[in-house]
């Protein structure tokens, strides 16, 4: 329960379905940024020193791709298949950075249900504003399944 209400739960394995897309986008705020680098204490100039990253082949700060996966794993929580589901395995390539104040426009799509191990597969693709591949692979999640057992209920009125 979050604040004394219920939260609904996702998509069920049986209600998804090969071919459903979701489509969101996501800009990179520098209160995002701090959110990451203060709760992962990783100070790595090439994510926050202007100076720094301009002697690189990046020219500026470029955002840890741990955080772009967050985001994209995140997606599964809150939206593909949804609140109560579970990444079991991803696997991302990111070709290109993406920088600080950015939009990346991300695609995923159901490739795979596989109700015989409570799976699916979600192919990930984001873009930048310029139309470049920055984030590509896949992920396997475990949608939400809820075992109803006779105590399931008991607490409710509480």
């Amino acid at each position: 329960m979050v604040l004394g209400k219920k939260r609904s739960i996702g998509k069920k394995i049986e209600d998804v379905s090969v071919g459903e897309k979701l489509k969101m986008a996501e800009k990179i705020e520098d209160k995002d940024l701090l959110l990451y680098l203060g709760l992962t204490s990783d100070s790595n100039p090439l994510y926050i020193q202007h100076d720094y990253a301009s002697s690189t082949a990046f020219e500026r700060p470029i955002v840890p791709t741990i955080m772009l996966t967050g985001i994209v794993t995140s997606a599964a929580s809150k939206y593909l298949p949804g609140p109560g589901s579970h990444v079991v395995e991803h696997y991302f390539k990111f070709p290109n950075a993406v920088y600080h104040y950015e939009t990346i426009d991300i695609l995923f799509e159901v490739s795979e249900v596989r109700k015989e191990n409570d799976t699916i597969t979600v192919e990930v693709e984001a873009l930048n504003g310029e139309e470049e591949v920055v984030i590509s692979g896949y992920m396997k999640v475990i949608p939400p399944k809820v075992i109803d057992r006779l105590t399931a209920k008991a607490m409710e009125n509480f």
